[in-house]
C-alpha cells in the first residue's frame, strides 16, 4: 500500500527549509506521494529513513534502463493508466527484427531500418532497438548478434538456449541488452544468466497465471529487472494481457506485475508492414514499452513517432526552444532578421521553410513562454515592448542588419515595433509560413 502524504509528512524534517525546491515540507510529502518527486529530493532524510520509504513510495512500475551511454533508454516507472490523467513518463522503443532463420534478403531489408533516422520538434527519431531472434543455427545467429552490435543501437536477444544465450552475451557485454527467453522451464538459469552480464530479462509464458508465477519465482532470487512479453498468436490477445498487467500493476498495486511490457508486433502479423504499423500504433498508446516490428520504413516511422512524440509529450509544459539567433542558410550579420515565438512547432515549421528558400536569414527567437504567435501575442508575451527589450538587449550587438520581419498573424504590432525600434526598418512578413519562400525570394 503507498504512503499517504500525512504519513511522509510526519517523517520529514517539518522546518519548511524550501530546499526541496517546495514551499513546505506538507507540499513535499504530498508530491511524493502523488508520484510528482523523489522522496530524494529532500536532503535532510537519513538514509535509514530513504531506504525505510522507497519502495513505498515508488512508483507502482518499475522504472528500469535499457542500453548504456547515449543508447540508455529508460522503461517502466507509470503511474497513471490514461494520459489524461498525469503525463507518462517513459516513451515506448521500437526495434526491428534479424534472425539465423530469416534469408539474407530478409535480414538486409530489415538492417536498411536503419537508415531511418531523422530529428521532429527536436526530438530524434529512429529504431532504438534491433531483435536478434534465434532460430537454431547458432554460428549464424551469433555472427548477426556481432554486425547488430556494431551499429551501436542496444539489443534484444531473443533466445531461450542458455548456451547459445550465453555466447550472445559475451558479444554484447557491457551494453545491457535485453534478454528475452526465460520461461517457467528456464527461469532461474537464464534470471542467472541476465544477473552475471548485467542485462534485462524478458519473461513469457503461455497465459497470465504462468506468467505471473514464473516472475514471482524470478523475484525470489533477487533479479528484478524483467520485461514481460505479452506477444500473442493473435492481437486480441496480446492486446488484453498489456492491459490487464498494467491495470493490475497500477490499479490493484500488484508489484509482481509492476514491469514494462513487450510486444512483437512482426509475429503476429508476419509479413504485413501494414497491418504491423497499425498494431504498433495500437501499442503504442496501451500499453508495449518495447514493440518489435520485422523492419521499419519512413511510411511506417512518420506516424508512428509522430503519434509516440504526442503521447509521450506533456502537456502541461510547452514545447519550447532556446530564445536566441539563429543563422539560416548562410547568414552572417548583415543578413536580414526574422523573429518568431520560442513554440517549438512553430519554430521548426518555420525554419524549414526559411530554409527551403534559400535566402540568408538570421531567424530570432525570442522568449513567449513556449506559445504560438497569437497566443503569445493575447497573453502579452509577444509584444512590441518585448520584442524591443529583445532587439536591443540579444541582437542588434550581434547583428548590424537593421531590416527585421514580423509574423504576419502580428502585423498590428508593426507601428508600435517601429516607434520603439527607431533604427530599425520594421517589414510584416506572411501569415502562413508556406509563403515564406516566395516572400523572401521577391524581398
Amino acid at each position: 500500500m503507498a504512503l499517504k502524504g500525512l504519513d511522509i509528512f510526519k517523517i520529514t524534517p517539518k522546518t519548511n527549509c524550501k530546499d526541496c525546491g517546495n514551499p513546505t515540507c506538507m507540499a513535499f510529502a504530498m508530491k511524493v506521494a502523488q508520484g510528482a518527486i523523489a522522496l530524494d529530493k529532500c536532503p535532510h532524510l537519513s538514509d535509514e529513513v530513504k531506504a525505510q520509504l522507497s519502495e513505498a513510495t515508488a512508483p507502482p512500475m518499475k522504472t528500469i534502463k535499457l542500453g548504456v551511454g547515449a543508447e540508455e533508454h529508460t522503461l517502466g516507472g507509470e503511474t497513471v493508466l490514461a494520459r489524461h490523467e498525469k503525463t507518462f513518463v517513459s516513451k515506448n522503443l521500437f526495434a526491428f527484427t534479424v534472425g539465423d532463420a530469416m534469408s539474407d534478403e530478409a535480414n538486409e531489408a530489415a538492417f536498411a531500418s536503419t537508415v531511418v533516422d531523422y530529428e521532429r520538434i527536436g526530438e530524434r527519431m529512429y529504431v532504438e532497438l534491433i531483435n536478434v531472434k534465434f532460430g537454431g543455427d547458432s554460428a549464424r545467429y551469433l555472427e548477426l548478434v556481432k554486425r547488430a552490435a556494431g551499429l551501436g543501437r542496444t539489443l534484444i536477444l531473443s533466445v531461450s538456449d542458455a548456451a547459445v544465450a550465453k555466447e550472445a552475451l559475451e558479444l554484447t557485454k557491457g551494453t545491457r541488452p535485453l534478454l528475452n527467453g526465460a520461461s517457467a522451464a528456464n527461469a532461474a538459469e537464464m534470471a542467472a544468466l541476465a544477473k552475471e552480464y548485467a542485462a534485462l530479462l524478458g519473461v513469457s509464458a503461455a497465459n497470465l497465471d504462468e506468467l505471473y508465477d514464473t516472475v514471482a519465482e524470478i523475484e525470489k532470487t533477487g533479479f528484478k529487472d524483467l520485461v514481460l512479453d505479452v506477444s500473442s498468436a493473435s492481437a486480441g490477445e496480446a492486446f488484453a494481457d498489456a492491459v490487464q498487467i498494467r491495470r493490475a500493476a497500477l490499479k490493484n498495486n500488484d508489484r509482481t506485475f509492476g514491469y514494462p511490457s513487450l510486444v512483437d508486433v512482426g509475429a503476429i502479423a508476419p509479413g504485413d508492414e501494414d497491418m504491423q504499423c497499425a498494431l504498433a500504433a495500437l501499442f503504442t498508446v496501451k500499453y508495449g514499452s518495447i514493440v518489435v516490428m520485422e523492419k521499419m520504413s519512413y511510411a511506417s516511422a512518420l506516424p508512428l513517432y509522430g503519434l509516440r512524440q504526442n503521447i509521450f509529450t506533456d502537456p502541461q509544459k510547452p514545447m519550447r526552444v532556446e530564445p536566441g539567433i539563429y543563422p539560416l542558410n548562410g547568414a552572417d550579420e548583415n543578413s536580414v532578421c526574422a523573429i518568431t515565438v520560442d513554440f517549438a512547432l512553430t519554430y521548426f515549421v518555420v525554419s524549414g521553410e526559411m530554409e527551403r528558400s534559400g535566402v540568408p536569414v538570421n531567424l530570432l527567437i525570442s522568449d513567449a513562454g513556449g506559445y504560438s504567435v497569437l497566443t503569445a501575442w493575447a497573453a502579452g508575451k509577444f509584444s512590441a515592448s518585448s520584442i524591443a527589450k529583445f532587439i536591443n538587449e540579444e541582437v542588434a550587438p550581434k547583428v548590424k542588419s537593421r531590416t527585421l520581419i514580423l509574423p504576419g498573424k502580428v502585423a498590428v504590432l508593426q507601428g508600435e515595433v517601429a516607434e520603439k525600434l527607431p533604427d530599425w526598418k520594421v517589414v510584416v512578413g506572411t501569415r502562413e509560413a508556406i509563403e515564406l519562400v516566395k516572400f523572401l525570394k521577391e524581398m
